[in-house]
């Protein structure tokens, strides 16, 4: 099954905070012209279904590609971080955070969740769907990205949000 995953586009908020699965504004100065770069991409391509994670910033750039009626499901959400969420955790130098760090995939927020959760989530939407699509899309997020490349079998040997993709990506994912 092909699974294009859209990151949605830049968020309004300040540099460097988790906000996860806080519902934050897009940037209204470059939504315009990285939606369009996201919808000239989508042109070329059909989709037997489209979804969206429920938080407004895909559902926004959804719209705005032609998908009003995407499908919302709270699995393509972003990693929740928990008390972490809306916190700048790279100024935390705490142990717990330290900890977090050295083992993102498997270590869990406080309150929140991990990668291999996510990555659960993103798994059993898959396999959902799979029985009845070929070729669809999914509005998401940065986390969601990175949990479809460790579906996919990519090691990540540092930072997971080194391996973000740009806001406004488009990638083709097979599974």
């Amino acid at each position: 099954m092909e699974v294009y995953i859209v990151r949605h586009t830049s968020v309004d908020v300040p540099p460097a905070i988790c906000y996860g699965q806080t519902d934050v504004p897009v940037r209204e100065d470059s939504f315009l012209q990285e939606a369009e770069a996201v919808k000239e991409t989508l042109a070329t391509l059909t989709f037997e279904s489209v979804f969206t994670s429920p938080l407004t910033r895909c559902v926004r750039l959804a719209t705005h590609c032609g998908y009003p009626d995407a499908r919302r499901d709270a699995r393509l959400k972003e990693l929740n971080f928990g008390e972490w969420e809306w916190t700048f955790i790279y100024e935390n130098h705490s142990p717990e955070v330290h900890y977090w760090f050295n083992h993102q995939i498997e270590a869990r927020t406080p309150g929140g969740e991990s990668f291999l959760d996510m990555q659960a989530r993103l798994s059993a939407f898959i396999e959902e769907q799979r029985p009845y699509y070929q070729r669809i899309c999914l509005f998401a997020h940065g986390g969601i990205h990175l949990c479809a490349q460790l579906l996919r079998g990519v090691k990540f040997d540092n930072d997971l949000f080194m391996h973000l993709p740009p806001y406004g990506s488009v990638v083709k994912y097979d599974f």
